[in-house]
């Protein structure tokens, strides 16, 4: 992402409270002072050999129980917690401020005034939809929906088309117009067909929250309950077409390059090349279609399904887009469906949090100035580069040393490791978001004029060479990616944050499992895993292996599908193991590869022991502290179906079970829970 380098006054303010991050002191930290945050964080009732991951969070989740408001809890949301606290206060400072008209300062105050007056909210009511929901109602033809849904997507509102401009998988010089399969109420195509009770009863509620939001927008019972009925038949058939999750990670199976006419042909009576221009596309005159099976059926649909069906459709999606801006109705409506029924939330996060996603959705890298400015300092980035770069020089050994990968196939390999491109921190330049306008009107349109100006950002880069200095995530993020058109790994500063360890207390063993392990390695193997080794150095979708050694990579990726097909949550749901391969592949070889860059270090090669722990031990204990987190059995059975990343639980206990170094560190044995003979353990990177 980008912004304005310079700062203004009121952005420096004191630095965020609490938050610290952990960094490798130059030639490396191997003694922790004070209280020991790894040796607290134990459950000594459990065997690292039964269950690394209670054992190594256990007490940490006795002591840490999710509160009400949320669905899961852990490490990051502490991190996000104290990242809150702070921006509170700038938004509350700015609130006050007298500022210029289009200064940093004035739209964020404006933005924090609005998403706080829940008053003036309440009275609006649906008010700020208004416009748009006369537009739907008045629709005569199927023009006038493709008119409709072309309005609705610079708001944010993905009905039906579900567009972006990205690189061309197999020209990453080129920026072109994709389409995705889109328009789905429910978290994906799953949720329409699944027969299991937890499944059924979803999509009852469902049909409830339709008939409710209905209701709020001034609809008698009958006519409510009809119109939800037209959205969960249209969606249901829509869905009938999506792909399941799994289907979506062949990226040559999701590539369908073709000509707008294609489009004409694919869905026959409609006219793609005036619809495209009414969404402020008239100059392309190429697509790359995910799905073409999806496109061909809401085409099908657009020509056959009553105008009704599709005026409640775009009525729903339009207000479900919006609920979280609109008056306390809407909003608890919102919150009951997909906070409690979906993911188990007991009570609404408070508001202000809520406001501030907004505003990070909305403006996020003027935040993120603030934060680099004050809490990641060109010294502290160093630390970090130079961490990435010893996980690098770690991968190019293990590739070195690969038994089933041929010398020409390696070469190609390391090639492309070599020219992977590692953004640490925060980005070079920030996003200039001059254009974007931001008064006291109403919450809802300046979450409306945000989504218009990143439409619009988005839609710039037709045409223009391909920006490989952005970024695609704030640095106050905590998270981190691998980007396969780029080939790069971004790795926000955020993502290096342990809440209450600072520098002096976090040895080596603690930075090389949770920053080189549980992140840096982890991305670099992305590059690499069933989908990132599908496109070469240059980030182009090709294929750059001998026959050869493809057939040897896929049996070991079999081999760890396998094994995450095999694990259960909740008693009866299965982790998709091949929906979640590239992750697990990505976990297992980080682990791998950040451990033996670890045993380069003093700390490693001395060998002396910190709170009880040895060197090895610690390590796998800083990669568990990145994953300790617990959640709900509603936020678990929905990611099943919709998340590529296995439960926390199982990203630490599937990957460190194919682990020899894990078995000597915990003395493993046969029987227990975690054992698997030699034969059974996957060994890839």
């Amino acid at each position: 992402m980008t912004l304005s380098p310079t700062l203004r006054p009121w952005l420096l303010a004191a630095p965020l409270l609490g938050l610290v991050f952990t960094a490798c002191q130059p030639g490396g930290s191997s003694k922790a002072t004070g209280p020991d945050l790894i040796q607290a964080n134990l459950d000594t009732t459990v065997r690292p050999g039964d269950d690394f991951y209670t054992y190594a969070n256990g007490a940490w989740f006795k002591g840490h129980p999710i509160p009400a408001s949320e669905s899961n809890w852990g490490i990051g949301k502490e991190v996000q917690n104290e990242v809150y606290a702070r921006l509170r206060k700038l938004n509350e400072d700015a609130a006050t401020t007298k500022a210029t008209v289009g200064s940093v300062q004035q739209k964020i105050g404006d933005f924090w005034a609005t998403g706080m007056d829940s008053a003036t909210i309440n009275k609006q009511g649906v008010a700020p939809l208004k416009p748009e929901l006369d537009r739907i109602a008045a629709m005569q033809s199927v023009a006038d929906v493709q008119a409709a849904i072309a309005r609705l997507q610079p708001l944010g509102v993905n009905a039906l088309i579900g567009y972006y401009v990205g690189q061309d998988a197999k020209n990453s010089e080129k920026m072109a117009l994709q389409l995705w399969q889109s328009g789905l109420g429910l978290p994906n195509r799953d949720y329409y067909f699944n027969k299991d009770a937890r499944t059924s009863n979803i999509r009852q509620e469902y049909s409830q929250h339709l008939t409710k939001m209905f209701g709020l927008l001034g609809q008698d019972a009958a006519t409510a309950q009809a119109n939800a009925q037209r959205v969960v038949q249209l969606e249901t058939k829509l869905a009938a077409a999506s792909r399941k999750l799994e289907a979506l990670r062949d990226p040559y199976a999701n590539y369908n390059k073709m000509p707008v006419s294609g489009l004409d042909k694919l869905t026959p009576g409609l006219s793609w090349k005036l619809w495209l221009a009414q969404m402020q596309l008239s100059k392309v005159d190429t697509v790359i279609v995910g799905q073409p099976e999806f496109y061909r059926e809401a085409g099908r649909l657009l020509t056959t399904a009553p105008l009704a069906d599709w005026k409640a459709y775009l009525q729903w999606q339009l207000v479900h887009a919006y609920a979280g801006t609109l008056s306390q109705d809407f909003d608890n409506e919102n919150f009951r469906f997909y906070g409690t029924v979906l993911q188990g939330a007991k009570e609404q996060r408070p508001r202000w949090k809520r406001v501030l996603d907004a505003e990070e959705n909305a403006m996020g890298e003027v935040l993120g100035q603030l934060f680099v400015k004050e809490y990641f300092t060109p010294e502290t980035k160093k630390r970090y580069e130079d961490l990435t770069e010893n996980v690098v020089a770690s991968f190019r050994d293990h590739i070195q040393q690969l038994d089933w990968m041929s010398d020409s196939t390696k070469q190609k390999a390391l090639v492309k490791l070599t020219k992977i491109t590692r953004k640490v921190g925060y980005p070079d330049k920030w996003k200039d978001y001059s254009s974007l306008k931001v008064d006291r009107s109403s919450y809802a349109a300046n979450v409306m004029r945000a989504n218009e100006w990143a439409y619009r950002y988005n839609l710039s880069k037709l045409g223009k060479p391909v920006d490989r200095t952005e970024w695609g995530m704030t640095p106050q993020t905590y998270n981190a990616y691998y980007n396969p058109s780029n080939n790069e790994i971004v790795l926000p500063a955020a993502i290096f944050a342990i809440p209450g360890l600072i520098d002096a207390n976090a040895d080596d063993a603690i930075i090389y499992g949770y920053a080189g392990a549980s992140t840096i390695g982890h991305e670099l193997t992305h590059g690499f895993d069933d989908e990132g080794s599908q496109f070469d150095e240059k980030g182009n979708l090709r294929n750059w292996w001998s026959k050869k050694d493809r057939a040897a990579f896929q049996q070991r990726v079999n081999g760890i599908v396998r094994q995450f097909n095999g694990y259960t949550v909740l008693d009866s749901l299965h982790i998709n193991g091949k929906a979640t391969a590239g992750e697990n592949i990505a976990d297992l070889g980080g682990i791998v590869i950040a451990l033996d860059a670890f045993k380069k270090t003093e700390q490693y090669k001395k060998g002396e022991k910190i709170g009880g722990l040895t060197p090895t031990q610690r390590y796998f204990l800083g990669y568990a502290l990145g994953w300790q987190t617990h959640q709900r059995d509603e936020r678990l059975a929905q990611a099943i179906l919709t998340d590529v990343h296995s439960p926390a639980q199982f990203r630490i206990n599937g990957p460190f079970a194919d682990v020899p170094e894990f078995y000597e560190a915990f003395n493993v044995k046969p029987g227990q829970k975690l054992y698997l003979p030699d034969s059974a353990r996957v060994k890839i990177w």
